[in-house]
């Protein structure tokens, strides 16, 4: 068994080449093989999202190979628990980014709802 304390993990800026904005990473866990599972918390600042993407193993939310991208509002911060299956020692399928007016149109949606 490992215990990694609260505050003990080491969070870091994702990289820019697949996150718009402020997003910070903290690693949970990472799998050890055989397994093939890690988690991270990602936080996106106001205004923050990730690029298009896809996830070769199951996923709760989203099916495996489903294309799609998270963030935050524009004035609301968000936080979501990634655990993600690895296949083949790879996790995410990075794509393109996802555009401004596409983010606009998300956001104008949820706020409409």
């Amino acid at each position: 068994m490992t215990i990694s304390r609260n505050g003990s993990r080491p969070t870091a800026k994702a990289p820019p080449e697949h996150f718009t904005g402020s997003v910070r990473v903290e690693i949970l866990f990472q799998a050890k093989p055989p397994a093939r599972a890690g988690a991270a918390y990602v936080t996106f600042e106001p205004c923050a999202r990730s690029d298009w993407h896809t996830h070769p193993g199951d996923v709760v939310t989203v099916g495996p190979n489903e294309k799609h991208w998270h963030g935050a509002t524009p004035t609301t911060a968000m936080t979501h628990i990634a655990i993600q299956e690895s296949l083949d020692g790879k996790a995410v399928e990075w794509l393109e980014k996802v555009t401004d007016e596409q983010y606009s149109g998300s956001s104008r949606n949820l706020v409409d709802r």
